[in-house]
């Protein structure tokens, strides 16, 4: 059972009849456009016997004008009822006569888009002689806004998504006097030219239902692609004023579900938008105009991957049919319709129209979001180059891509999530499968960043499987450190969700950013707000529970010296000379560091020293930087005034010994949970059902992020999957093991937050 977002059936739209008056003279101003042309219905006997309809008819909309999109036929009947109004030109006016008087009087069409839509105002524009300025999210690719200038249309650039470019374009438009926002959704105030916009795709729709008749079939579904609306809404129309009515099929990106949303809300509602092949559906508001008669004819709404997508632009291709992604929308929908068991729209009598609303163009090919269980998706995250940017001299490619794929593996299974990014460029991504409010909370913390791929001797990232030490293993950088583990806690709540499993408290899933360094993402998620009851860091401990690390404190001190030549002796004071005294006095202060009952004792060395210029030269300071690993009873403070006073007493028994006051330069705090904390007796039960035995619970010499989330007051331990390989040539983690936490990660998710 799949845990991905389900169909929204709304069976009183069978009966919904919208006694329309379709607008006239729309097709005929279509017709006296130069090159027009009916685009082709195709149909696909080898698809429908495979679904087991009577026929699959794809309205092909890869070229319309010379444009590879519909929605030339909505602009330009828009731009030319906008401007015949506002110039308060008679109806009969001709094209060319609307072009004279719109040169004359400077007018500018504006609008906001992601891609096709823009380019069409623009070729109107072009079309008419007069300019256009076309406003466009910062994600568009820069392949899409250059076919938008080559229409000769000015490109504004909007710091923010497609609902921010509208507000902008909006803004725009109200300013300058001669400008006309042609703007395909509608909102408060606006709403006339929109419908216009609606009104131009009827000339689609009269194609397609004329074309099926001649080809002696009469259309029973009609799938659409849905972005703000418009589109859908003139479909809306065609189907509901039809005798007898046809079934309307609505397709959204899993990750712009504006009209889902809303049609499972009852209302309106807007949704945060992340990233999508499918650019021209990239939507986060249902057109005001649009949603009551979507709200009232939607006989289903479904929504898809951009993997999903990408295989019917394949499918598609393979039948001679130039898709884009948004093209592809249809047929993706129709196949997930035709495999739900809860469908009742398809029989062996169904004629399904499936508009393929753009053409062939480029785009980076998606990975599959489907995966739900830990081994599959073990091997997917570590396909994916997570390299930490700031960790070692080799730039890493940073977690975009992997916060990219987990925002989109979530909205597949309609789970809330939330992308946390203060510092541009390193985001965490937050999953939250919400409980009732009642319970408690457990967070399974991740962090997806991984060293660098250089010393990997293999492919790093191949994420490939074959056997190691007699048993499968995922292998690749970043498998054991710590995708595996993450994985595992993916595929709890995947397998919660499926079950249709509802607890009472939220299950958290926070994958965070540049653990390997700096561990921004941790703290970041903190920062943010985020809290739980108990976490598990799912970090690799090869079955044992650690509830216990030490912490670290980096110091530095300066030894001061006089830079002089190296022949003037008399001049010059020699700091690296001096730094001996310090060093020596370190040594001795070592071995009285404290001991914890769990941890051992504190320990410190010396990690990096730095002096000098050249060997000429006195040198004038000596830089020490020293890693304190720390017990609870150690505390930054303490640590500065034992090293202060180390210091003043070496400067009292040898007077030119001189140095700056030791300065701390990173910190991180201790870890330390009771073993006979109830949460670690819960983690200890689930592992001895699923492993057989009881795991060890123990202390680790590593540090890691629990230690921040016991600090916010999260009782934490780290529990994780066997391997071997942390930051080597090769890395690897078991199958077997994967399998294995991901069943006590759900015992123990279902148990604490039940």
């Amino acid at each position: 059972m799949s845990s991905r977002r389900s169909i929204y059936y709304n069976p009183a739209a069978a009966n919904q009849h919208l006694n329309l008056t379709l607008p006239a003279g729309v097709t005929e101003f279509h017709q006296s456009l130069p090159n027009y042309a009916p685009t082709p219905l195709v149909s696909l006997p080898d698809v429908a016997t495979e679904l087991g309809v009577r026929a699959v008819l794809v309205k092909d909309e890869s070229n319309r004008f010379g444009l590879p999109s519909f929605k030339v036929l909505g602009a330009s009947w828009g731009c030319f009822r906008a401007i015949r109004q506002k110039l308060e030109l008679p109806s009969e006016v001709k094209l060319d006569q609307l072009s004279k008087e719109a040169k004359r009087n400077s007018i500018t069409l504006v609008t906001a888009s992601e891609g096709n839509h823009g380019r069409a105002v623009a070729f109107m524009a072009r079309l008419l002689g007069i300019e256009a300025q076309i406003f466009v999210s910062c994600s568009m690719p820069e392949a899409t806004i250059k076919l938008i200038t080559s229409e000769g249309a000015q490109v504004v650039v909007v710091q923010g998504d497609y609902d921010k470019a509208v507000q902008d374009a909006s803004d725009r438009a109200t300013a300058e006097k001669n400008a006309l926002l042609i703007q395909d959704t509608a909102f408060e105030g606006y709403e006339e030219i929109p419908s216009w916009i609606v009104d131009g795709y009827s000339t689609l729709m009269n194609e397609a239902q004329q074309q099926a008749i001649q080809m002696g079939l009469l259309p029973t579904v009609m799938i659409t692609p849905v972005g703000v609306g418009s589109l859908a809404h003139a479909v809306a129309k065609h189907c509901k004023s039809c005798e007898p009515p046809l079934s309307m099929v609505a397709v959204e990106p899993d990750s712009a579900p504006c009209l889902s949303s809303s049609l499972r809300a009852g209302k309106s509602i807007p949704v945060r938008t992340s990233s999508t092949i499918m650019n021209g559906m990239n939507c986060g508001t249902v057109s005001s105009t649009a949603w009551p008669d979507l709200q009232r004819s939607v006989d289903a709404c479904i929504t898809i991957s951009s993997y999903e997508s990408h295989r019917a632009v394949e499918d598609l291709t393979s039948k001679s049919i130039r898709a884009g992604p948004c093209g592809g929308a249809s047929l993706a929908a129709l196949r997930k319709l035709a495999t739900d068991k809860d469908s009742s729209l398809l029989d062996t009598s169904s004629v399904v129209v499936l508009l393929s609303t753009e053409g062939a163009r480029e785009y980076t090919v998606p990975r599959d979001v489907s995966a739900e269980d830990a081994v599959t998706l073990t091997q997917t995250l570590t396909q994916i180059d997570s390299s930490n940017p700031t960790l070692s001299v080799d730039d890493g490619t940073g977690e975009i891509k992997i916060a990219e794929y987990l925002e989109a593996w979530f909205a597949h299974r309609d789970i809330e999530h939330h992308r946390v990014e203060p510092i541009s460029g390193r985001p965490s991504v937050v999953g939250v499968l919400r409980g009732s409010g009642e319970g408690k909370s457990i967070m399974f913390n991740g962090h997806v960043d991984t060293v660098s791929l250089t010393s990997y001797e293999a492919d790093p990232l191949s994420g490939t499987i074959h056997m190691k030490n007699g048993q499968q293993a995922v292998f690749g950088r970043g498998s054991l450190d710590m995708k595996g583990g993450l994985a595992a806690a993916l595929a709890t709540v995947a397998t919660i969700k499926a079950n249709g499993q509802t607890l009472r408290g939220d299950i958290i899933v926070a994958a965070v950013s540049d653990e390997e360094d700096a561990s921004q993402g941790t703290r970041d998620i903190l920062a943010a707000g985020w809290r739980a009851d108990a976490a598990v860091v799912a970090e690799p401990t090869s079955h044992a529970i650690a509830t216990a690390h030490k912490g670290f404190v980096w110091v530095q001190v300066d030894i001061l010296g006089v830079a002089a030549h190296g022949s003037d002796p008399a001049a010059g004071e020699d700091a690296i000379l001096q730094a001996w005294r310090f060093l020596q006095a370190l040594e001795e202060y070592q071995a009285k560091l404290p001991t914890d009952d769990l941890l051992g004792q504190g320990s410190l060395h010396c990690g990096l020293i730095k002096g000098g210029q050249e060997p000429s030269s006195y040198p004038e300071r000596c830089t020490i930087t020293v890693e304190f690993r720390t017990v609870p009873a150690q505390t930054e403070e303490s640590i500065l005034s034992d090293l202060s006073s180390m210091l003043r007493k070496i400067g009292q028994e040898t007077p030119n010994f001189k140095y700056s006051e030791p300065r701390v330069t990173m910190s991180r705090p201790t870890q330390k949970l009771e073993t006979d904390h109830p949460f670690v007796e819960k983690a200890v039960a689930c592992g001895s059902t699923v492993l057989k035995n009881k795991p060890v619970v123990q202390s680790m010499p590593f540090w890691c992020d629990a230690a921040l989330l016991g600090q916010a007051g999260i009782p934490s331990i780290v529990f994780g999957p066997c391997g071997d390989g942390l930051h080597a040539k090769e890395e690897w983690v078991s199958v077997a093991s994967l399998r294995q936490m991901q069943e006590i990660y759900t015992l123990l998710a279902l148990d604490f937050c039940s």
